[in-house]
């Protein structure tokens, strides 16, 4: 019964500050709405993926398909072995590769989602069950191809069109559609599969010895069980599976490409919830500074501590209810905004029915609420040890509380936090990041300790931009250090988001400038084909030989990308094609770059983590698990030019699956004295039948690639603007409370004669002041952490660190606005406050 008038009192001072409770209840939305809409983003992406694998190897009893992603493939002996044993009735093996559509010569746009070429066998030589065509007929002989439906449909493509299929290997095909067929599954998004008639095929994507699997019916009366056992104990080498471990392999691998998205936008909705979380607690404790003489007169009436708190402590979990379901629904419209932002983009991901997990309802009203009630805990322990006399004597005590032992943590955190960063900068590789991860942690909490204390002299500092206002600068400065714990509170909510923008415009600016350094100083070719960026398929293997042709033209050199396993870990490693010397500027540190059939060249650091030698005889494994013994036949200083390992083409061939055999890169020399325009344009011309192929200079290609890095930014800059949004809401709360708190004050200063504009003059400045102290510190955070985690990137190819030294001044210059901005609604409240009434207000 005792509980029942503190609940009252709770809920009528919710109610009776709605403003208030919106803007509290708007910060959890935010952070609760980008946990939620993560979750059902990935879950519908995830259930739409499996309605499509649910048709695949559906009428399979038991494939077999290399345990490597990309191998040579199953053998042909081993395809006739099984089908010799004992319980199998029919063998169908298969073939596939990454191929480009073209329609009207242009590539079909798949926005990202792959296009592969498939082998199509008839009904009696075919296991899985057929496809449903919804027009024409499977492909009967080479030349003929059958499309799905989604790929038709994004191609303009119908049942009698003649068009070409670009094959890496092979250059492009002549084909006529036969028949459009439908994959189970919901909208299959940019994805297209192509069928060849099976010779045509293996022609395609083999190197006439393997097959990509083999689908097994079993014998009737043979449980596919069985007959799945008996092949995996006479076939090892080989991942044998049932149709159900097929698909679920299938799902699995999607779940782990879905799990890097979902962690992504978490990260980012974790850092829009941490800033919320400040906002909170920021409110709560104003709230309880500001209600000190009404808690005292609760206490003075018969209420306990303990009432007092869970009074307190009632309001945050009403706010955190109503701000996570809130944030919940929210969640469901930014998973719809975030869909169809991608799809506007043609990203070319399938969809489906919106999928709404229970683990989603739980975690976000969990989560939202868990938070809200400890931000509040805090500030409703000290309400409640608050002697009621005190504080029916005083409005609010915070103020002039001791900041000593705060700052003391935080000048510890700080040293322990600049150590680590500067010894994790001295490293490379996970846990150098993971130490300078650790610094990074110990410095942003000796900032959240220490801020209060730093505030006064920083923002005594920035008070020389209230000078030419002057007493309503100096009001406006001396409000802002007023309350340190306040304005510290306040700010680090954008000094968190800024942080994260400079830390992230310097990784940018660094990239660009890594890679204009490493163009401008190690490539000597005039110019450069690429194939599309992030791609399966690079410059076709015929481009080469044809860009050969092109008058004018002295030195080509193509470079293929190979993936190679050393002591069990996947290397990346480069296969030229041509005399490197002639386009590339690189140190030989022993030995020679003039590879045989079994030789190999590895950078310096490289060789000394392997303990190799010039001359050594070394095994290298394919991704399939054939062990390849080679000669180190040459060491060179260390250049992302070549990464870690160079192998000859000869291994390329032999390592390299031919249906992903393409250039990653090739580089064109000039004859001297050349006219390179006229040269540029015959190399367009020689290649434009490969559609794909780009032709660059060097400033095209530096273009090219930032560009590509400015993407991925603007990704991230658009998810960090909603930490920042939610800071721009705390300092508009938190301003709008300090309003509150100071109405007798601005009641007194109207009654002696200020005017209305210069009291909101003096909320924009304090406002002003306040975001600028939160930029200044983030920024300088954001340099010092940019500069240590990128110096453990130097193996990535970051060998040049670069401050956008313009950005970080257009950011400070907008914290300013944003600060003003922030400011205008609780300016004006503050301007409207009655004198008389004001000052009568007890």
């Amino acid at each position: 019964m005792a509980a029942s008038p503190m609940r009252k009192v709770a809920l009528r001072n919710l109610a009776a500050h709605k403003v208030r409770l919106v803007l509290t209840v708007l910060s959890v939305v935010l952070g609760t709405a980008f946990i939620s809409g993560s979750f059902i983003f990935t879950d519908t992406l995830q259930s739409t993926f499996d309605g499509i694998f649910a048709g695949q190897a559906k009428g399979v009893d038991v494939r077999v398909q290399p345990k490597g992603q990309q191998s040579l493939g199953v053998p042909d002996d081993v395809v006739t072995k099984i089908s010799h044993m004992d319980g199998v009735k029919t063998v169908a093996p298969s073939v596939n590769g990454p191929v480009v559509l073209l329609k009207d010569g242009h590539a079909v746009q798949t926005g990202g989602a792959p296009t592969f070429g498939q082998s199509y066998l008839p009904p009696e030589k075919s296991v899985a069950e057929p496809e449903k065509y919804i027009d024409g007929t499977p492909p009967a002989k080479p030349g003929e191809i059958a499309i799905n439906n989604g790929g038709a449909d994004r191609a303009g493509l119908k049942v009698g069109d003649h068009t070409q299929v670009l094959v890496p290997s092979k250059g492009n095909i002549d084909v006529t559609v036969s028949g459009i067929y439908q994959i189970s599954g919901s909208n299959t998004g940019g994805f297209v599969q192509i069928l060849f008639e099976d010779t045509q095929a293996r022609q395609l994507f083999t190197d006439g010895l393997h097959v990509a699997w083999v689908d097994i019916a079993a014998q009737p009366g043979v449980k596919a069980d069985d007959l799945r056992d008996q092949i995996k104990d006479a076939l090892p080498e080989y991942k044998v599976q049932d149709a159900d471990q097929v698909r679920a392999d299938f799902k699995a691998q999607l779940g782990n490409a879905l799990k890097f998205i979902n962690y992504f936008l978490l990260a980012f909705g974790s850092i829009a919830l941490l800033v919320g979380t400040f906002i909170i607690y920021n409110t709560f404790s104003m709230l309880v500074a500001q209600r000190l003489r009404e808690l005292a007169l609760l206490r003075a009436v018969g209420a306990s501590r303990r009432q007092i708190s869970r009074s307190v402590v009632g309001e945050s979990l009403i706010v955190g209810l109503i701000g996570s379901a809130l944030g919940l629904a929210a969640g469901v419209g930014l998973a719809f905004g975030l869909s169809g932002l991608l799809n506007a983009f043609k990203l070319g991901l399938p969809t489906g029915t919106m999928s709404l997990e229970p683990r989603t309802v739980v975690v976000a009203i969990g989560v939202g609420t868990v938070v809200t009630v400890l931000s509040a805990y805090a500030p409703a322990r000290r309400a409640a040890k608050v002697p009621p006399v005190e504080a029916m004597r005083s409005e609010s005590n915070s103020a002039g509380e001791s900041l000593r032992l705060r700052t003391i943590v935080g000048a510890l955190l700080a040293v322990a936090g600049v150590v680590l960063v500067v010894l994790g900068a001295r490293g490379t590789g996970g846990s150098a990041a993971s130490v300078v991860g650790i610094g990074a942690a110990a410095l942003i909490l000796a900032v959240l300790f220490a801020s209060p204390a730093l505030s006064r002299p920083v923002v005594s500092g920035l008070g020389v931009l209230t000078r030419p206002f002057g007493p309503v600068g100096r009001m406006a400065r001396n409000n802002a250090i007023r309350n340190p714990r306040r304005t510290a509170a306040t700010a680090f909510a954008l000094t968190l988001g800024l942080m994260l923008v400079s830390a992230i415009g310097m990784l940018g600016s660094s990239a660009k400038a890594s890679i204009s350094e490493l163009v401008d100083h190690g490539v000597k070719a005039d110019y450069m084909l690429a194939g599309p960026p992030g791609g399966l398929i690079g410059v076709p293997l015929a481009a080469t030989d044809t860009i050969k042709q092109v008058p004018q033209v002295k030195d080509v050199v193509a470079f293929h990308g190979v993936a190679l396993k050393v002591d069990g870990k996947q290397v990346l490693g480069t296969a030229p094609e041509g005399p490197m010397t002639k386009v590339l500027d690189y140190t030989m540190r022993e030995g020679t770059d003039q590879l045989g059939d079994d030789d190999i060249m590895v950078s310096e650091t490289f060789a000394a983590d392997h303990g190799w030698k010039l001359g050594d005889s070394v095994d290298i494994t394919s991704l399939d698990y054939r062990k390849f013994p080679v000669t180190v036949a040459g060491i060179y200083k260390d250049t992302q030019l070549l990464q870690n390992l160079v192998t000859s083409m000869s291994l390329y061939g032999r390592t390299v699956p031919v249906s992903y055999q393409s250039s990653f890169l090739v580089l064109v020399a000039a004859q001297p004295g050349a006219d390179l325009p006229a040269m540029r344009t015959n190399l367009e011309k020689a290649t434009e039948q490969y559609v794909i192929v780009q032709v660059q200079d060097r400033e095209d290609f530096k273009g090219a690639q930032g560009k590509q890095i400015d993407t991925l930014l603007a990704i991230l800059y658009g998810l960090l603007a909603l930490a920042v949004v939610i800071a721009i809401l705390g300092i508009v709360n938190t301003l709008a409370l300090s309003v509150v708190e100071r109405r007798r004050e601005i009641g007194m200063l109207r009654a002696v004669g200020m005017q209305r504009p210069q009291v909101r003059r003096s909320i924009y400045l304090e406002s002003m002041l306040i975001a600028i102290f939160g930029a200044v510190v983030g920024v300088i955070l954001g340099i010092g952490l940019g500069i240590g985690f990128l110096s453990t990137l130097k193996d990535l190819g970051i060998a040049t660190i670069a401050v956008p030294w313009a950005q970080i001044v257009l950011m400070l210059l907008a914290s300013g606005f944003v600060g003003v901005l922030a400011a205008l609604w609780p300016a004006i409240r503050a301007a409207r406050t009655p004198p008389l009434a004001a000052i009568a207000d007890l």
